[in-house]
């Protein structure tokens, strides 16, 4: 399996990344866990204007932390068993979560279906700074100034993959849903939630990341590939730091959401698709994470595939869901 840009393929299988974990990386996560367990997520469920033969469609919304209200579609079987299974899905960088109708094979096979919007992003979920919807690029860099003052606390990234794990305990709480019988699914920014959100709870069962993002950051900056979906640790470098006085401050922050330190907290089975030509998320990147995964594991490799659909990876996804039917 040759590659243009990237590590030989029996290089990737051994790779370990080279983005640096913040030694207090275990005590940050327990704290920030513990604020939002503390939370009261003051569920609300309101009717959609969409609606199925066979489901019910709600606009969820719920608080997170920093009192942001969230926001996620729920659709849920009018007639399945209970309590039954659920899926919890994610979307790409600054996108939202879907429409609804791509939800309803999950739905008819007898699953609830919750899919995020992120903060800030192509939906209305609330944004930390207290606006509705669309506060789109810098997410990755948003609260990195305020972490090398020694407050990590406020990378937004930190936030979002919380509301990944309130959804998940939000889902799991509702009588319907059997908790031990969830899973978790996307592509790119939705891959690194998935992985996010399967570590932060660990009763989540399946996870199905696709190509995820926001995985070794110093490698994807040494690679060149600051660009595309990075191409904001480019900017910051050139805006607020040209000189690189701060880059080793930098990536150990953002080391705090990068997804190779959490996945090692998956008990999950995971299903990760990726392409080895991927620009955008380099496979390296991918691998850095996958290798450190302790729980079973497998993966789909597309040789020639960049950042795109995988032909086939979402009917091989359905299929691992069913697994929890």
């Amino acid at each position: 399996m040759p590659l243009t840009f990237d590590l030989p393929f029996d290089e990737l299988k051994k790779y370990q990344g080279i983005n640096p974990r913040p030694a207090n990386f275990d005590e940050f996560w327990a704290n920030a866990l513990q604020e939002m367990n503390a939370i009261d997520p003051k569920v609300e469920l309101v009717p959609a204007e969409f609606q199925a033969n066979g489901c019910e469609c709600f606009d969820m919304y719920f608080t997170g932390v920093g009192g942001a209200r969230i926001h996620a579609k729920l659709l849920r079987p009018n007639k399945s068993a209970k309590p039954h299974p659920a899926v919890l899905m994610f979307h790409g960088y600054t996108g939202n979560s879907g429409d609804w109708v791509d939800k309803l094979s999950y739905v008819a096979q007898g699953f609830t279906v919750a899919a995020l919007d992120c903060r800030g992003q192509g939906n209305i979920s609330e944004d930390v700074g207290g606006v509705i919807g669309n506060t789109l690029h810098g997410h990755i860099i948003r609260g990195l100034d305020d972490a090398l003052q020694g407050h990590p606390e406020k990378l937004l990234f930190r936030q979002v993959f919380l509301d990944t794990a309130e959804l998940a305990k939000i889902v799991m709480n509702m009588p319907d849903v059997d908790p031990e019988k969830v899973g978790a699914l996307g592509g790119s920014q939705g891959g690194a939630l998935t992985v996010a959100c399967s570590a932060l709870e660990p009763r989540i069962k399946k996870a199905a990341p696709m190509y995820p993002f926001l995985s070794d950051y110093k490698r994807v900056w040494s690679m060149d590939q600051g660009s595309l979906a990075y191409l904001e640790l480019r900017e910051y470098f050139r805006f607020f730091d040209p000189t690189h006085k701060n880059e080793d401050k930098v990536f150990e922050n953002l080391g705090y959401i990068d997804i190779q330190n959490l996945v090692p907290r998956i008990k999950a089975d995971v299903l990760w698709g990726i392409g080895l030509m991927d620009v955008t998320c380099p496979p390296s990147s991918q691998f850095a994470a996958y290798n450190k995964i302790n729980s079973k594991k497998s993966m789909v490799i597309y040789p020639d595939y960049d950042h795109e659909v995988l032909p086939g990876f979402n009917d091989k996804a359905f299929q691992f869901m069913m697994e929890l039917k």
